[in-house]
């Protein structure tokens, strides 16, 4: 039987937004939106919440979520890279439990705007494909491609990023070499073998990309992203409204 993990880490210690994880966004705390669509997915056998902070804690619990350890100060600091958040997560319930997951489901509480379905469609994706993991994204608009990005070298002159001549690049978006895409941290879906390899990361070898409309990416570290993905999420939630 497959043991699908979804992890919500959440720090206590939010810079640009004090107490951002457990402020009311829309009639709950914010956290309690990733940790309600968590519960809603089909394929997610638990919810666990990582956090440092007893508050946090409280309210993941009064959520649904899981909450069965105090994560570490040592790996609750701002810099803080999100794989050893992840391996204490899965060491702790080999060690306390004896559970070993088969997949990590990484949902950041910063999204409010993500779908029960994207996580839905995530695990659907890895199976399917059989990759190492699973990574949420949006197309670049033109003018955040790298084809379009300009740059000021050191003796002055104006160039794509990399170099190129801005005379002869694409004019239209229509001709760009590739696609490019955004990671919008909607999702993650993680081996957690790719945790452990001899370069640790999220996503091992062999990554998929599962694209999602990018009005879904409001990820939230500012008083100015808060305020645009309330707006946002008011826009959709009248989209959905009888």
């Amino acid at each position: 039987m497959s043991r699908h993990v979804a992890i919500i880490p959440a720090r206590g210690g939010s810079q640009g937004i004090p107490d951002k994880n457990i402020r009311d966004f829309a009639g709950k705390p914010l956290i309690a939106w990733t940790i309600e669509g968590a519960l809603a997915a089909q394929g997610v056998d638990r919810v666990i919440v990582s956090t440092d902070s007893d508050r946090i804690a409280d309210v993941a619990r009064q959520c649904g979520a899981e909450v069965p350890f105090v994560r570490p100060a040592s790996i609750s600091r701002a810099d803080t890279p999100i794989e050893p958040v992840l391996s204490h997560a899965l060491d702790w319930l080999v060690a306390n439990e004896g559970y070993r997951a088969d997949l990590l489901i990484l949902l950041f509480p910063t999204n409010p705007l993500r779908q029960v379905r994207h996580i839905e469609d995530s695990l659907r994706l890895i199976h399917e494909t059989g990759a190492d993991s699973i990574v949420t994204v949006n197309e670049s608009p033109a003018h955040y491609s790298p084809y379009w990005t300009l740059v000021r070298a050191a003796d002055g002159r104006v160039t794509y990023f990399g170099g190129g001549d801005i005379r002869t690049g694409p004019a239209r978006r229509q001709d760009f070499p590739q696609q490019c895409f955004a990671k919008n941290d909607l999702v993650f879906v993680v081996r957690p073998g790719n945790l452990s390899a001899a370069l640790p990361s999220l996503y091992g070898e062999r990554v998929e990309l599962l694209v999602v409309d990018r009005i879904y990416g409001g990820d939230i570290n500012t008083s100015e992203d808060w305020d645009l993905t309330l707006s946002t999420f008011r826009v959709l939630a009248s989209q959905t409204t009888p």
